[in-house]
């Protein structure tokens, strides 16, 4: 069995074992890590060695963690990832290649819809009937949303909203607010297996599975980076920021909100953004905490959206697909007993 895993910032670590009566036999560690000194590889190999073959990465990984000595360097190698490398052998865990991947963008509807399909799509695709996928929004009208956890009259100025049109609804995932105008921001969704990220910790899984846009970004001329735990920032300040839900199915969505022409001042009617969260960014005002693509690329969003598409297509071998009428008509009726719903939208006053 042969298993493999590149970690984030790191090097590659391959796996290579068999499973008799239970347990892990004959395992082989390599890769194109750094270990001083050469006895602490087979400390590692021995601590994986005889484990009972159900075990999850991070009992795997806290075997390796009571077998090295503290005089042992790991460099671009790590317990954890080890443990994430056995679990792909055993078949366990997934890799990006193990995935068939569509690519979706738009269509453009109503702002709620967007919100509904980010719970109606992952219970399509943990059905069958539906493919992974990476789909950027589109949306025909202002909107914010609001993390799943958050209070509306905390986060929402209603004179604001009221002044300037704004639907605001409340997504399944955590995180804070967010400000979108239709052609303002870009915002992707991921419906992957959890078992992508099966071995990593929720702050490990957020720039694991958004390093293709962080590569996206770069080839548009934005040197971007993750500021843990959700926040994507480049060299001149914010880009924007993602957020996760999990579902019992084994699925899971993962999205992020970048901006792109940001209107400052509107974001300031409709937003009431604390004083705690921007003395905690270390930042004087709110507006000077996100700086919009456009500044960065002189770009048209069209064309950055282009280059999105293609390199994730081309990077996972992703194929064209599309939000069809049926998936419309599910996402309408999710929005009419859920999303749109006072209940929901104010779930937290």
């Amino acid at each position: 069995m042969h298993g493999e895993y590149k970690v984030p910032d790191g090097k590659l670590v391959v796996i290579d074992c068999d499973v008799k009566e239970g347990v892990l036999t004959n395992v082989q560690l390599s890769g194109d890590f750094f270990l001083e000194p050469d006895e602490s590889l087979a400390r590692i190999v021995s601590a994986v060695e005889g484990a009972p073959a159900d075990s999850t990465s991070s009992q795997l990984a806290e075997r390796i963690e009571h077998a090295v000595l503290p005089t042992d360097v790991l460099f671009g190698i790590t317990p954890e990832a080890v443990g994430v490398a056995v679990r792909r052998a055993l078949g366990l865990a997934m890799s990006w290649d193990d995935i068939n991947f569509e690519v979706i963008h738009g269509p453009t509807v109503h702002p709620m819809l967007n919100v509904a399909m980010d719970e109606t799509l992952p219970a399509e695709v943990a059905a069958g009937r539906r493919k992974p996928f990476m789909r950027i929004w589109e949306w025909n009208a202002p909107q914010v949303v609001i993390g799943s956890f958050q209070s509306y009259q905390n986060e929402i100025d209603q004179e604001g909203v009221d002044l300037h049109g704004i639907t605001v609804s409340r997504r399944v995932t955590g995180g804070g607010a967010m400000f979108m105008e239709p052609g303002n921001c870009v915002t992707y969704s991921l419906v992957v297996p959890t078992a992508l990220v099966d071995g990593l910790s929720f702050a490990q899984s957020y720039p694991f599975l958004d390093q293709w846009v962080l590569e996206a970004l770069e080839k548009v001329g934005v040197h971007a980076r993750y500021v843990p735990l959700n926040d994507i920032a480049s060299e001149v300040g914010k880009i924007g920021g993602a957020a996760q839900k999990r579902w019992a199915n084994g699925y899971m969505v993962h999205h992020v909100t970048m901006s792109y022409d940001i209107d400052a001042n509107k974001m300031m009617d409709v937003l009431r953004i604390g004083g705690e969260k921007i003395r905690d960014k270390g930042l004087r005002s709110a507006v000077k905490r996100v700086d919009p693509m456009r500044s960065q690329t002189g770009m048209a969003r069209e064309d950055i959206l282009d280059v999105f598409i293609n390199h994730f297509a081309e990077k996972y071998g992703a194929t064209p697909g599309e939000i069809t009428e049926a998936d419309l008509a599910v996402a309408e009726e999710r929005c009419e007993t859920k999303f749109a719903t006072k209940e929901w939208v104010h779930r937290l006053p």
